[in-house]
C-alpha cells in the first residue's frame, strides 16, 4: 500500500480505480502524474456493492484524502458476465433480423442453450431488408413488417435486438428500424444495432446484439449501485467504465454497449502490468482467487482474439481480448488423491474463512505458498506439519499449469518476459520453461483497478468495404475517420485521439474487390 498523500496534493485531480473480481474487490486511489497514492482489497460480497464501499472506504482511510478530492472514479465490473453465465437477471428480447427471404432456413439463435434461449427470447422475426456485402440492397425494406413486428412485441420485452445482412458495411435499414420501433415502442424502448457491436458473420453478429440488449438492465442495476456507493461516500466523481479492450467508456456509452464489459477484468490487468512493468510486448498472467487468466501485451494493449467466443454458451464474434483462463488461483483447492491437483474448484471470496492458514479446513494453494515460505499470511503454523511431498506436488503442478499454458499463447518458441500480477501471483515460482525473465512490478497486487484507472478511451470498427466504389486510401481514411468517431463518442478528448492499429484483409472469396478493414484509435479521456 503506498504512502498516504502529503497535504498540498490535494488541490490534484484524483482518480479512483475499481475492479470486482470473483474473490477480490480492489481499489486505487492515483494523482494527476498516475502515481499510486494508496491501494486496498476488501473481499467481494454477495450483493457486490457492499464489497465495492468496504473497499473504497478502505482506501480513502489509506489515502487519508478527503472523499471530495477524486473527481473521477473508474470500474471494472463482472456484472454481465456473471448474469450470462449464471442465467440472472437478463432482459427479454426482441429479436429481429432483416434478411429475408435470403436467410430464413436458419432460425435466429439456433445454436443458442435451450434455457437462455427461452428465458432471452419470447419472439423472433426474419423480415425483409438488409444488405449485399457491398452495401447495394439485399431487399427492400418493409416498414409495416417491422410496425407490426413491434405491435407483437409490446408488453413482451424490455429491449429489441437488429441484425441486418452486411449492417456492418450499410446501417441504413436498422438505423431506419430502429427508428420505426421507437416510434412505436417508445423512446425508451432500448434497441441494440448489430453493426455497431459486431463484425461481418451474421450468426455470431446477431447472438452478440441479443446478448447485448439482454444485458443492458444488468448493466442500469450496476452502475446505480456503484453511483450510489459514490453518493454514499460522498465522492463527487464522474463515473467511466472499463471495456474489454483494455479502454474506458462514459457511462451512457456503456447503457448502449454493456456487452463491452465483458471481459474487461483481465483487460484491465494487461493495461496494469503493461504501465506498471513499462513493456510494451510481453505475456501477462494475472492470477486471482479463483482463476488465471493468461493473455498477451501487444503495443500496450490486449490483444485481440481472431476466433469467435463463447459467452455463457452463445458463439460471438464482437471484439474480446485473445486470452486462456484456468481454474487456478489463491483460493483453489488442493486434490490429495492418486496425483496432487490443485483446482480448478475454489473456495472463491471465503479464503479467509476456510484456508488452513486462517483456521479453516479447507487446503488451499495460498496455504501451499505459505508452507514454503512465499509468503506471510494468516498463521503459518496451521500449515507446518503439510507433508513435504503434498506442498512439492502441488506447486509442481501449479507450475506446469503455467508452463503449458504459456506455450499455448506463444507465436514462437523463443523465451519471453512474463509480467505476473493479481493477488494470487503470490502462487509464481522462481523460474518457468520457455520464460526469459519474471517481473512482479509494484503494486501488483492491484494491476486491474490500475488498469482501469489509467486507461484511455477507445474506439473501433470492423467493416468490408467494397473498392470497385472508392479506392483503397479512401477506404482506409474512412476506417480511420469511424474509429476515431467512436473514440470521441465514447468520452475521449478529439484532441489526444491516435490511430492504433490498421488491419487491411483482402476477401478473395467475395465478388468484386471487397476488402474487410478494422481499426482501433484511442485517446485520453475528455475531463
Amino acid at each position: 500500500m503506498a504512502s498516504p498523500a502529503t497535504p498540498e496534493k490535494v488541490s490534484d485531480v484524483f482518480r479512483l480505480g475499481i475492479d470486482v473480481g470473483g474473490t477480490n474487490t480492489d481499489a486505487v486511489i492515483l494523482d494527476a502524474a498516475d502515481q499510486v497514492v494508496a491501494s486496498a482489497k476488501s473481499p467481494t460480497t454477495a450483493d457486490v456493492t457492499t464489497g465495492i464501499v468496504n473497499a473504497l472506504q478502505a482506501v480513502l482511510t489509506a489515502s487519508q484524502l478527503p472523499s471530495t478530492a477524486i473527481r473521477y472514479a473508474m470500474l471494472g465490473t463482472t456484472h454481465c458476465t456473471n448474469a450470462i453465465v449464471t442465467r440472472r437477471g437478463l432482459s427479454s428480447v426482441g429479436v429481429i433480423r432483416l434478411g429475408a427471404p435470403a436467410t430464413r432456413a436458419v432460425e435466429p439463435l439456433i445454436t443458442w442453450p435451450a434455457d437462455l434461449r427461452q428465458m432471452v427470447c419470447p419472439q423472433a422475426f426474419i423480415l425483409h431488408g438488409g444488405h449485399e456485402y457491398n452495401g447495394e440492397p439485399l431487399a427492400t425494406l418493409d416498414p409495416r413488417e417491422i410496425r407490426a413486428a413491434a405491435q407483437q412485441l409490446k408488453g413482451r420485452v424490455r429491449a429489441v435486438a437488429v441484425t441486418g445482412v452486411f449492417s456492418p458495411v450499410n446501417s441504413e435499414h436498422e438505423l431506419r428500424a430502429r427508428d420505426i420501433l421507437q416510434e412505436e415502442l417508445g423512446d425508451d424502448m432500448p434497441v441494440s444495432l448489430s453493426g455497431e457491436i459486431g463484425s461481418v458473420s451474421l450468426l455470431e453478429r446477431e447472438n452478440a446484439t441479443v446478448l447485448n440488449a439482454a444485458l443492458i438492465a444488468v448493466a442500469r442495476t450496476a452502475i446505480e449501485g456503484f453511483e450510489q456507493a459514490i453518493r454514499q461516500l460522498h465522492i463527487p466523481a464522474t463515473l467511466f467504465l472499463g471495456q474489454n479492450d483494455g479502454s474506458l467508456m462514459s457511462v451512457d456509452y456503456a447503457l448502449r454497449y454493456p456487452i463491452f464489459t465483458i471481459a474487461s477484468g483481465p483487460a484491465n490487468s494487461i493495461r496494469g502490468a503493461a504501465y506498471l512493468s513499462q513493456l510494451r510486448d510481453a505475456i501477462v498472467i494475472d492470477i486471482g482467487g479463483t482463476t488465471t487468466d493468461i493473455g498477451i501485451l501487444q503495443k500496450g494493449f490486449p490483444r485481440e482474439s481472431a476466433l469467435a467466443v463463447e459467452i455463457g454458451g452463445v458463439r460471438t464474434n464482437f471484439r474480446m481480448p485473445d486470452l486462456v483462463s484456468i481454474g487456478l488461483g489463491g483460493g483453489s483447492r488442493v486434490h490429495q488423491t492418486d496425483e496432487i491437483r490443485v483446482g480448478p474448484d475454489s473456495v472463491g471470496y471465503r479464503l479467509t474463512e476456510e484456508a488452513k492458514v486462517f483456521g479453516g479446513q479447507q487446503l488451499t494453494a495460498t496455504d501451499l505458498a505459505v508452507a514454503t515460505g512465499r509468503i506471510q499470511l494468516g498463521d503459518p503454523g496451521q500449515v507446518q506439519a503439510l507433508p513435504k511431498r503434498v506442498v512439492e506436488a502441488g506447486l509442481a503442478y501449479i507450475s506446469r499449469s503455467l508452463e503449458d499454458n504459456i506455450d499455448r499463447m506463444k507465436l514462437s518458441a523463443n523465451p519471453v518476459p512474463v509480467v505476473a500480477v493479481g493477488g494470487g501471483s503470490i502462487l509464481f515460482p522462481e523460474q518457468l520453461r520457455g520464460v526469459s525473465m519474471i517481473i512482479r512490478p509494484p503494486h501488483y497486487e492491484v494491476a486491474n483497478a490500475i488498469g482501469v484507472a489509467i486507461a484511455q478511451v477507445s474506439g473501433t470498427i470492423d467493416r468490408v468495404f467494397a473498392l470497385d466504389t472508392m479506392s483503397r486510401a479512401q477506404a482506409l481514411a474512412e476506417a480511420e475517420r469511424l474509429a476515431r468517431g467512436r473514440a470521441c463518442v465514447a468520452g475521449a478528448d478529439a484532441a489526444s485521439v491516435e490511430l492504433l492499429d490498421l488491419e487491411e484483409i483482402p476477401l478473395a472469396y467475395l465478388p468484386g474487390n471487397a476488402v474487410r478493414i478494422k481499426a482501433k484509435a484511442a485517446g485520453t479521456l475528455k475531463l
